[in-house]
């Protein structure tokens, strides 16, 4: 049997179809080398290990979404498809995807951890607490040294120079980070004195790659933000980085700096508002004023209010018509009492003995009584004269008859 004669074109179409068929999705791992840009945008590599390698390529549209920017040296998993250029006769491996060896696993391990968090509820906007208005104190969980410290007190005391700020110092990656981290926000939950005790707490770093940022990415931190009683505001890299921390804290910051302003008001905008609302209420305050004044007129020119001070006028003209009659009646009466005290005085006087004494009668006291006839006398009494001028002793002599 004969086998049919092919042209190089007809195999290599061939080969193009079945390895196309075979290989349509495939991820492999393998060192950078001759990495070139090209001017149209495009990314052109070779993906090598210790016994192979094989040319790629990064059409323009993939290599504008990846977030590290390839060079040689650099250890690579790659996805994409195989594709056979029948020009060259080779085949090349269409890049979909490509992203540093270490961060594969990790990004897996990202993504398993995010999905169990969500169903325990570690991100429901529900237990989310609110971040107090005025804080009086401020905790703070960074490194104590780098620009990040720096430059959230510098907001900070632009802004709100009477927080008063607590640093508990940590190692914000490498081994042991994910511990101190979480072992700041337990202290400051459980701190006992006063002023150990903040009324926020802001957890803060610079940016940096997933390795980078990997102490907030596992669940040590996360547990620790979740059973926080004290609100959290998660800073963690720059804008575009997201971690499960900035997830399950209260609330998440672009970067430090956002996390400080976000943390306290402004003082002079909080001195404007205060200004404001004093305007405010005085304004209030003087329309409730003048609205009361113009009640109280009301009310005092009303015939409701005035008819009492008319009726008291009323009895008061009253009382002093009575006053007057009394005056008068009383005047009268004392008049005609005088009078008839006159007219007793004289029909007593009238009646005096010693009127009748002046008349030349003369009354006869014997031991104090006075005798009324002569049968009351015996000869030798002792007795007395009573005239009206005065008083004479004598002695009664005896009858003498006739």
């Amino acid at each position: 049997m004969s086998r049919e004669i092919l042209s190089v074109s007809e195999l290599t179409l061939q080969i193009k179809n079945r390895l196309e068929t075979l290989f349509p999705q495939v991820k492999i791992r393998g060192e950078i080398s001759n990495c070139k840009r090209h001017g149209s945008g495009h990314i052109y590599l070779t993906l090598k290990d210790e016994g192979a390698q094989i040319p790629a390529v990064v059409w323009k549209t993939t290599a504008s979404r990846m977030a590290v920017a390839l060079k040689d040296g650099m250890d690579v998993i790659a996805e994409g498809r195989l594709e056979v250029y029948p020009p060259s006769g080779r085949y090349q491996l269409i890049c979909t995807s490509v992203t540093e060896a270490g961060q594969g696993a990790l990004q897996q391990a990202f993504a398993e951890l995010l999905q169990k968090l969500a169903k325990a509820g570690y991100f429901s906007t529900e237990r989310k607490r609110a971040i107090p208005a005025i804080p009086e104190t401020i905790g703070i969980i960074t490194s104590p040294t780098g620009a990040v410290i720096e430059d959230m007190s510098k907001v900070l005391e632009r802004r709100f120079p009477a927080a008063r700020l607590l640093l508990y110092p940590v190692k914000v990656q490498g081994a042991g980070a994910a511990e101190e981290v979480a072992a700041g926000i337990t202290w400051f939950n459980t701190a006992k004195k006063r002023q150990h005790q903040p009324d926020v707490i802001i957890i803060a770093r610079g940016g940096g790659s997933l390795e980078d940022l990997q102490a907030f990415n596992g669940e040590v931190v996360a547990n620790a933000l979740y059973h926080s009683r004290i609100p959290v505001i998660s800073a963690i890299g720059h804008e575009t980085d997201l971690t499960i921390a900035d997830m399950v804290a209260d609330l998440r910051a672009g970067t430090p700096s956002i996390a400080a302003e976000l943390a306290v008001p402004d003082c002079q905008e909080l001195l404007r508002h205060i200004t404001t609302l004093q305007s405010r209420q005085d304004r209030l305050l003087q329309a409730k004023l003048e609205g009361a004044e113009r009640h109280v007129y009301s009310i005092c020119s009303s015939y409701a209010f005035n008819r009492p001070p008319l009726q008291m006028e009323q009895f008061r003209e009253r009382l002093n018509t009575l006053a007057t009659r009394m005056s008068q009646r009383i005047t009268t009466l004392f008049e005609q009492q005088v009078q008839h005290y006159g007219a007793v005085k004289k029909q007593l006087t009238m009646l005096d003995y010693r009127k009748t004494l002046e008349r030349g009668y003369v009354l006869v006291k014997k031991e104090g009584k006075y005798m009324t006839g002569a049968e009351n006398l015996q000869a030798s009494d002792n007795v007395e004269l009573l005239f009206h001028d005065g008083v004479l002793p004598a002695v009664i002599s005896p009858l003498k008859r006739s």
